[in-house]
């Protein structure tokens, strides 16, 4: 059931009395709040797992995954909190020049649903390590997840009201994000309701963070260790059924290799057999909503019309389940609807060039700025382009994946702000100038 105006005001209310005391508190106790957070984790990982997968569909072992990364998390905060957060002296001449760390408030969390533990504890780890308190607004979807996440920090001795679920319909978000005692927003979703929650903190003046689409590329040149990249297209491809903003969904490959690549691209995709996610070998599970389905099935029909080919994949199955195959498209040109929209499901585009110039073009001709990914042998050369592509992250050989070590986040229409590393402990601290002469 949704929480009534009266529980969101409770709620509400508990995490701001909450951090009047929480920001107040030692780094050592949030520290060790963080670390018992992280045994809760693995202690109820099973639990955990069977909740993500029965609300949203990942492959059980995926979710076990996204269970573990959630712990490495929260350790990596506890160990590091007090390094990250220390005061930082700036010689200007004065007795006494710092730069400090201070909290901000009540940081309100609007969640997704694709990786519903992963998302919530990657912002909420570093706001609680500030010393800020935090409520979250979780995707429809997945409300049992969204309960477990409360009673999680319940089981590793949390104070009251330092996380707190808000079991609320969209439409009543805005009025949350207006109340005085929410201090901050971060977003993690679409780009359209991306915008919808800038207006609304905008207009209140709060700090925000955008974490949106993407359209990542993934570039093969003709030096590339093809076998390889085949195995990392597939895997960044379809891992989670494709409902990854940071999955490689544009397969820009100079044509020298692109036949090569294609068929080994098609080699690894049929390993990736959907079927039964809790099923420990099941590596492709169903999509989280029949809309979803439906709306990828259209991109990939509009795609074949405007002239891409079918490798692998592309029909709808029969039977129960929201089940889409693992799906390659050959044959795409940047201004098809595969390359342009976000492809948020089981679908890839492969993009045919002539080099590494014309491969940076395509790479950067999107609205999104996610992630991207370079493969190639010859390492210097790699890095130079990583150097202009537009985006957040960049990887050579390697498939693009946060890190509670290196900031995340993207340009253009994939948001603004970081997460993660000391760049996402910092986005809701005020960082305070303080001069004694």
């Amino acid at each position: 059931m949704p929480h009534d105006d009266a529980e969101i005001e409770r709620r509400l209310g508990n995490a701001h009395d909450c951090y009047k005391v929480w920001r107040k508190s030692h780094i050592a106790e949030r520290q060790e709040v963080l670390s018992r957070v992280a045994g809760a984790l693995r202690a109820g990982k099973e639990n955990f797992s069977f909740l993500i997968t029965s609300e949203m569909g990942k492959p059980i072992e995926e979710a076990r995954a996204e269970i573990e990364k959630c712990a490495v998390t929260c350790d990596f905060y506890s160990a590091n909190a007090v390094r990250l957060l220390a005061d930082e002296r700036v010689d200007s001449g004065a007795r006494d020049s710092r730069v400090v760390f201070d909290p901000i408030g009540v940081v309100l969390a609007v969640m997704p649903w694709n990786y519903p533990f992963w998302q919530v504890i990657r912002a909420t780890a570093p706001a609680i390590a500030v010393g800020n308190t935090v409520v979250m607004k979780h995707a429809a979807n997945v409300p049992q997840c969204a309960l477990a996440l409360e009673t999680l920090f319940r089981a590793a001795l949390a104070p009251e009201g330092l996380f707190a679920t808000l079991l609320v319909e969209s439409g009543r978000v805005a009025p949350v994000i207006r109340d005085d005692r929410v201090a901050a927003v971060t977003f993690t979703g679409s780009t359209p309701v991306g915008r919808s929650i800038a207006q609304e903190a905008g207009a209140a003046l709060k700090k925000h963070v955008l974490e949106l689409g993407g359209s990542d590329p993934f570039i093969v040149l003709s030096d590339a260790d093809i076998p390889e990249a085949a195995r990392a297209a597939a895997r960044s491809r379809f891992s989670n059924a494709g409902q990854s903003c940071i999955s490689a969904k544009r397969f820009i490959v100079e044509n020298d290799v692109a036949d090569q690549f294609a068929d080994a691209f098609v080699r690894e995709t049929r390993t990736y057999q959907a079927g039964d996610p809790f099923n420990d070998a099941t590596r492709l599970g169903p999509m989280a909503r029949r809309n979803l389905r439906d709306e990828l099935h259209a991109q990939v029909d509009a795609t074949v019309k405007e002239g891409a080919v079918i490798r692998v994949g592309g029909k709808i199955p029969e039977g129960e389940g929201n089940f889409y195959p693992a799906t390659i498209l050959d044959h795409v040109e940047p201004e098809m609807t595969a390359a342009t929209q976000e492809t948020f499901g089981p679908a890839a585009s492969i993009i045919r060039v002539r080099n590494s110039e014309h491969a940076l073009d395509v790479a950067n001709a999107t609205a999104f700025g996610l992630g991207a990914a370079v493969w190639t042998g010859d390492l210097d050369k790699g890095q130079a382009i990583a150097r202009d592509i537009e985006a957040g992250a960049v990887f050579v050989n390697a498939v693009v994946a946060s890190d509670p070590r290196l900031p995340f986040g993207g340009i253009k229409q994939s948001g603004y702000g970081r997460e993660l590393g000391v760049w996402g402990l910092r986005e809701f601290a005020n960082v305070k100038t303080m001069y004694s002469h």
